[in-house]
């Protein structure tokens, strides 16, 4: 068999205190200073900043070639907390080549998946221990963790020619925020939310 043959291969996804991956390629880290204009409550976000640069969240990957035919893979962690009311949450974006979906796992914690479309569509389905969701092409989406004290990590599946499109969400934002109003979850409009071009 040639060397250069693209083989199988497996990793194992260890559920400790600490989910990680037994192999990876890649560790991003994303810090509050990377989420600058994202939440809504700009007083809250500066005053928390100024106090420490906190991690919101990490992304393991397993890389693969970005090409059609290609899956590629790997585990969200985003942490608890809150900046003012709303809940940390994940960058959020648009697939490049916006015709490809996405599949996630939900490994451990509580959240929310914030999704919605460039033609005004929206939805937000809940992540709990052992729920695979579907976000289908064309849909934008951000998770959110709404624990107090838990880690909620995702295994995530997106074709290898996705792409992703973090601009658009910087520019415009979502629609919808996740926030705790009187100790309950509750999903507002976005005050900075701002209408995108249909593409």
């Amino acid at each position: 068999m040639p060397e250069e043959i693209n083989r199988p291969f497996s990793f194992d996804v260890i559920r400790e205190e600490d989910v990680t991956l037994s192999t990876y390629d890649n560790h991003i880290k994303r810090s509050l200073s990377a989420m600058r204009n994202q939440y809504h409550d700009e007083q809250a976000y500066e005053t928390l900043l100024r106090e420490e640069d906190c991690m919101l969240y990490e992304v393991y990957e397993v890389k693969r070639p970005e090409i059609a035919g290609e899956l590629l893979q790997g585990i969200s962690i985003v942490h608890p907390g809150k900046v003012g009311d709303e809940y940390f949450m994940t960058k959020g974006h648009f697939h490049s080549e916006l015709g490809t979906a996405e599949v996630y796992y939900c490994l451990k914690g509580e959240g929310l998946m914030v999704m919605e479309t460039p033609e005004g569509y929206w939805a937000i389905e809940t992540l709990t221990p052992e729920k695979v969701l579907y976000v289908p092409p064309r849909w934008a989406h951000r998770s959110v963790n709404t624990s107090r004290d838990e880690d909620l990590v995702t295994f995530f599946v997106y074709p290898g020619n996705a792409g992703h499109d973090y601009g658009s969400i910087e520019k415009h934002g979502f629609r919808k925020l996740v926030v705790e109003r009187d100790d309950q979850i509750e999903v507002i409009d976005n005050p900075k939310w701002l209408p995108p071009e249909v593409r």
